[in-house]
């Protein structure tokens, strides 16, 4: 139930970006369902061995190194979906990976753990 509602936030916040960056494009609601899916899939399997490889570089950075990767494995789902899902360059990559950590940050603060406080 967890992932669920995770893939529906992150759906959310990719149509919210969409909406807001020129260089951004999703076809629908079926397209960000489709890339949330395939960026979850990618968060699990991929960006850990990712965060490993690059270790050094993100310890230097202070974990801002991890934006880097984030945006990295947006073009990865990017490339997976075609012609429905469209990032026009890194650079646009690398702002919509720091706005979809700071809009999940604050879905997650401010609506979801009051919600499952309130069922305990």
């Amino acid at each position: 139930m967890k992932w669920i509602a995770s893939i529906i936030v992150n759906s959310i916040v990719l149509m919210v970006v969409a909406g807001y960056v020129d260089t951004f494009h999703l076809e629908g609601v079926g397209a960000a369902i489709t890339a949330s899916i395939i960026l979850s899939i990618l968060n699990v399997i991929v960006k850990p061995i990712l965060i490993l490889l690059t270790l050094p570089v993100t310890v230097l950075s202070l974990g801002l190194f991890l934006f880097v990767i984030n945006a990295i494995t947006l073009m990865l789902t990017q490339s997976l979906m075609g012609d429905s899902f469209v990032i026009e360059g890194f650079g646009t990559a690398l702002l919509a990976a720091v706005v979809i950590s700071i809009l999940n940050l604050l879905i997650q603060k401010v609506i979801v753990e009051p919600l499952q406080e309130k069922k305990k």
